[in-house]
């Protein structure tokens, strides 16, 4: 590895850090769900390092233990990670210089804040997404997130309801920033806004999960049909 390489890589690790600090309640918390399903402490850090998307573990241990078809539980886990595929079909064009081995390590570590973090080094900073750096943001995020779900299945009990002192709001607060990052873009309020209204609106009539793709999907149909006629003018 060399100079540049190691470099960038504790650039990533760098990143991680508001990443880090702002998902430990969630991975302390699917730990204390896992547990209270009847999963042991090794399961959950186990389905944590394997899964490795706090989401869908915690659909996936609300709908194991219920008498209902496999599919549902599958279609309810894909609904929730559906915006990942948009995620890898925009990420992967900062990625095609990477080996086959990579990408797919790359795509496994692929989260929301991992995303963001991507886009805006590849676009924003104008630095190119190497490898090293991608890996030096991945590798603290997955560690403690595996980790957390340990603490939390073995001393979940001790710790105060997160939503009492409110530590389930740190991980919001740290996606609406990544957002708000992008907000110098064109388009990005309309595309913004129109996700956000479809996504209220599919909460309060389809329900969750489904909110979080429909949402996501709106925003994506809304820059699909503007762009062109943007494209359009301009010519």
């Amino acid at each position: 590895m060399t100079s540049r390489s190691v470099q960038e890589f504790f650039e990533g690790v760098k990143s991680s850090a508001p990443v880090v600090i702002a998902s430990a309640p969630f991975g302390i918390l699917f730990g204390v769900v896992a547990v209270q399903n009847g999963l042991s402490i090794g399961e959950a850090a186990l389905m944590s390092a394997t899964v490795f998307a706090g989401a869908s573990q915690l659909v996936g241990l609300e709908l194991f233990g219920q008498s209902i078809p496999a599919w549902i539980v599958v279609l309810s886990i894909f609904a929730v990670n559906f915006r990942h595929v948009l995620y890898s079909a925009a990420l992967s064009r900062h990625v095609m210089h990477w080996t086959p081995v990579k990408r797919t390590m790359g795509f496994f570590f692929l989260t929301d804040p991992q995303f963001g973090e991507a886009e805006r080094r590849s676009n924003g900073e104008g630095k190119g997404l190497t490898f090293s750096w991608y890996l030096g943001m991945a590798l603290p995020i997955y560690v403690f997130w595996t980790a957390e779900g340990a603490v939390g299945a073995a001393f979940g009990n001790l710790i105060p309801d997160p939503h009492k002192i409110g530590l389930d709001f740190l991980l919001p607060i740290y996606f609406l920033g990544l957002v708000m990052d992008f907000r110098d873009r064109p388009l990005w309020l309309p595309i913004v806004a129109m996700s956000s209204v479809a996504s209220v609106i599919a909460y309060n009539t389809v329900g969750s999960p489904w909110h979080v793709s429909i949402g996501a999907i709106a925003g994506v149909l809304l820059a699909a049909a503007i762009v062109p006629v943007r494209k359009g003018v301009s010519q």
